[in-house]
């Protein structure tokens, strides 16, 4: 006779993406190692930290254990439930951005007025907004999923909200969350089927208007030239860039090795946040860069492979959440790593999962942990239980 155990209804053993959580464990170790690396001299010479050398480690991981707690939780929501809240938090997240400009309320930083004060850290709500441009996106797709044939009926309420994010991070400014929210918002219509001769004309329309965008301001105008030319000016418009570049270049095939980089001595402008990339090529030259843009790689095509499976098993919102979010990860990743190399004008973009600072790195866990509940909610799909 078989025992209970034996009796009982066979499980799987693994109840998530045990491969997604490994990627997301290895961008997180290196982050926290080249955000020590490339932070010491900074926080040994600052003030504010009382010159002390591990100041941006332990706050960084600080910012990695709150972002775990919040994924945890997050984890426990349904997909369901996001999708009930979707356009609540999106009407929360555009008022964030409006409590950025109140004099007094938001605080400034290098010009730019970004962040609101909580006392002990800095809230940063555009990170917010591109999760919440996700489940807002993929709730209106599934929404107007009986007009997505039409030409501009489904469109114009899409234009309308995403053109008043875009007005108010244009104001902050913030011009690389509005390219990274623009792209989230259009992949996710184009990936729920809606009308191709729209997505036709915004080929020719958007970069039309990001040329606006820069002739309209000299903040920005100055930053293309700087980007077309770095040297004519290296120690004005061209400053970060060519110090960026200065760094590849050292790093060569294997780097100058951990904690050697020449380039993070105060050459480097925000050097364990924005340019931490080129901290990495300094430190481990042409192996180490290839390994991280690899491993976002993994996690882009993991993120849409999870996303395809909810598709399967007909639960649109699931399928375009999973995949807005590989669009969002991986068009900022691509935007940082290209303004590193030199290849994009510099933009106040941070490299997801690795890059110091606290909204970042908690809002990308917080991604990863509603990624990880439509995978494990696909998996009892597939098994007849419910979600």
């Amino acid at each position: 006779m078989l025992s209970p155990a034996l009796n009982a209804p066979r499980r799987n053993a693994v109840e998530y993406d045990v491969v997604l959580t490994w990627i997301v464990t290895a961008l997180l170790s290196i982050g926290l190692v080249m955000v020590y690396s490339a932070s010491i001299a900074t926080a040994e010479a600052g003030k504010y930290t009382n010159h002390q050398a591990s100041y941006y480690l332990l706050r960084h991981g600080m910012f990695i254990a709150v972002g775990l707690v919040c994924a945890v939780i997050a984890f426990q929501i349904p997909t369901q439930t996001w999708q009930k809240y979707a356009p609540i938090l999106f009407a929360v997240g555009v008022a964030l951005l409006i409590l950025v400009l109140i004099p007094g309320v938001g605080r400034a930083v290098n010009g730019s007025r970004r962040w609101l004060s909580l006392v002990i850290i800095n809230l940063q709500p555009s990170e917010l907004m591109k999760l919440f441009a996700v489940l807002y996106a993929a709730d209106y797709a599934v929404r107007k999923g009986a007009v997505k044939d039409h030409l501009l009926k489904p469109f114009l309420p899409m234009f309308a909200v995403i053109g008043l994010v875009g007005g108010l991070l244009l104001l902050e400014p913030d011009m690389g969350a509005f390219g990274v929210i623009l792209a989230i918002a259009m992949c996710t219509l184009w990936l729920g089927g809606f009308n191709v001769k729209i997505f036709g004309g915004l080929l020719v329309l958007l970069p039309l208007l990001f040329a606006a965008l820069i002739f309209s301001s000299e903040y920005r105008m100055q930053r293309v030239i700087g980007f077309m030319d770095p040297w004519s000016d290296p120690y004005g418009k061209g400053y970060q860039l060519s110090h960026a570049l200065i760094a590849f270049g050292r790093g060569e095939w294997l780097g100058v090795g951990l904690g050697g980089s020449v380039e993070k001595l105060f050459y480097l402008p925000e050097a364990h946040t924005d340019f931490l990339m080129a901290v990495i090529a300094e430190e481990l030259g042409l192996v180490g860069v290839c390994a991280v843009v690899l491993l976002f790689a993994w996690l882009i095509v993991r993120a849409f492979a999870i996303g395809r499976q909810a598709a399967m098993s007909e639960r649109l919102f699931a399928a375009l959440v999973a995949q807005g979010i590989a669009v969002w990860l991986g068009v900022q990743a691509f935007i940082n790593i290209g303004v590193n190399m030199g290849i994009l004008p510099t933009k106040g973009l941070t490299l997801p999962f690795l890059s110091f600072g606290g909204s970042g790195v908690v809002v990308n866990l917080i991604a990863v942990a509603v990624l990880l509940r439509i995978d494990y909610e696909n998996r009892r799909v597939a098994r007849g239980l419910p979600v």
